[in-house]
């Protein structure tokens, strides 16, 4: 049960080491501007969070097998053999470097992307106030020309 449980640790790693991967490319793609593969890494990195997730699901049921109380691994080192529990704790360590890790560099491209979109905005709106009537009386509620007040004419009226 213990091998299997060093096991999970040891694909949670790898996939961890994946995930900052696949997050250093999508930082990549955010600063060559271009969306379209940007938003094919990000659906990767979705998949492999879902991935993490069940190997963590799966993990909690063989940490409740070897002692039914125990929430997490380091519940069950105690439990273990001195060698086993210094390379369980090992893996442990390694995955919460690598977790750091990804945070860091999901918290720079989160940034990356507000960045650019808030540029993305402003060029918008700059583009929208250019092309806006300068007056607001030119056109009125039913999307027709306004009809402006005619007092500086002397006559009115058809031929």
């Amino acid at each position: 049960m213990i091998r299997l449980i060093e096991e999970n640790l040891v694909r949670q790693n790898k996939a961890m080491l994946l995930m900052f991967l696949l997050l250093e490319e999508e930082f990549s793609r955010l600063t060559q501007l271009k969306p379209q593969s940007v938003s094919r890494v990000e659906l990767s990195i979705q998949e492999l969070m879902r991935q993490i997730a069940a190997e963590r699901l799966s993990l909690r049921r063989l940490v409740a097998r070897v002692v039914p109380t125990a929430q997490r691994v380091r519940d069950i080192l105690s439990e273990l053999d001195e060698d086993r529990a210094e390379a369980v704790s090992q893996l442990l360590q390694r995955l919460d470097d690598a977790e750091q890790k990804c945070g860091v560099q999901a918290s720079k491209n989160q940034q990356m992307a507000m960045a650019l979109f808030d540029q993305s905005k402003g060029l918008l709106d700059f583009m929208h106030n250019q092309i806006k009537p300068k007056s607001t009386t030119t056109y009125g509620r039913t999307a027709r020309y306004a009809k402006g007040v005619n007092d500086a004419r002397l006559l009115s009226g058809r031929l």
